[in-house]
């Protein structure tokens, strides 16, 4: 086992997931303590922007795994590839973003690796005694649980997205590439077609802006108002289940404890009143913008920013304002 620490930076149609570059930072803080490499791993079919781009964040080494039957996301090839890549890095430490591909994978890698694995992460560091030390939320946010890995197994963290600032470098990594070599039974899976709900519309696991509203816009037609703030602020369009169970929204853009988790650096709150269950799908945003016309909205006690007013007033005003800004 090597001293270096191995990231997925995971792209999609050559272009890098936010989420992968942010994973960069703890990277490279943890190979500073075991005095290692950041070694990154691209994988895909046409993949030379992506890696260029991961390149630029500064990381020592990437290896890159382009085949045409990696083009689109299949659980088994990628499973596949990203192992092979592991294996023969053999790192310390393998980090993956806890996006819906690096959820999927992680667990997968970490059995033909036989490493330890921790899930959805928000603080890494290498103890004095050579382990990885994380630190993970449980009961939907309410508490963190600090887990100790083996130090004398390989160890596998997905991290939560939005935790880590992106770092910026000097480029000039060594690239190398590594041939695909499909597994047995790779096929079982044959991936045809990926369809994004929604359209272009960005999906909220995704998004750096989130733009939510409740059950008091009272129909679908009046989400419109807040798919024009998103717009100009290309962010992402939620909904409260309240919302999404009267018809206004599709559940595929529910936040909540039985919808999606978000970590976005800001998100908007409209005319939703903060139910235990909403707040637990997005209480890791980095701002909270809570307008609701009931001062005791128990979300204005999570709030970074509250108004107390009617939204159908206050988003015209802000798409406006925002309009301005950009001119």
């Amino acid at each position: 086992m090597t001293n270096d620490i191995f990231i997925f930076a995971e792209q999609r149609n050559d272009k890098l997931h936010p989420a992968a570059l942010q994973i960069v930072t703890p990277a490279k803080a943890l190979a500073e303590k075991t005095g290692g490499q950041v070694v990154a791993c691209v994988i895909g079919d046409a993949i030379d922007n992506a890696a260029t781009a991961i390149d630029k964040a500064g990381v020592e080494r990437i290896i890159t795994i382009s085949d045409p039957s990696l083009a689109m996301y299949s659980a088994l090839r990628y499973r596949t590839a990203l192992t092979a890549a592991v294996q023969k890095v053999d790192p310390k430490v393998t980090l993956l973003p806890a996006t819906f591909m690096g959820r999927d994978l992680s667990p997968r890698v970490a059995v033909r690796t036989k490493a330890a694995l921790a899930t959805d992460v928000i603080e890494l560091q290498i103890n004095d005694g050579g382990a990885l030390d994380v630190v993970r939320p449980i009961y939907n946010g309410k508490a963190t649980c600090h887990v100790t890995l083996p130090a004398d197994r390989p160890a596998i963290a997905s991290v939560r997205p939005n935790t880590f600032a992106a770092p910026s470098g000097a480029g000039g990594a060594q690239r190398e590439a590594l041939s695909f070599e499909p597994a047995s039974g790779d096929e079982r899976i044959d991936v045809k077609e990926i369809a994004k709900t929604g359209g272009d519309i960005k999906d909220v696991t995704e998004a750096d802006i989130i733009v939510s509203g409740g059950r008091a816009l009272k129909n679908e037609d009046n989400f419109k108002i807040l798919f024009d703030l998103a717009k100009e602020l290309d962010a992402a369009v939620g909904a409260s289940r309240a919302a999404c169970d009267a018809g206004y929204q599709p559940h595929t853009r529910q936040v909540g404890l039985t919808g999606k988790t978000v970590t976005p650096k800001l998100y908007f709150a409209f005319g939703i009143s903060g139910a235990i269950q909403h707040m637990a799908g997005m209480r890791g945003s980095k701002v909270i913008v809570a307008v609701n016309t009931d001062p005791e909205a128990p979300m204005f006690r999570v709030a970074d920013y509250g108004i107390v007013a009617d939204l159908f007033k206050v988003v015209p005003l802000l798409t406006a304002e925002i309009k301005k800004l950009e001119r």
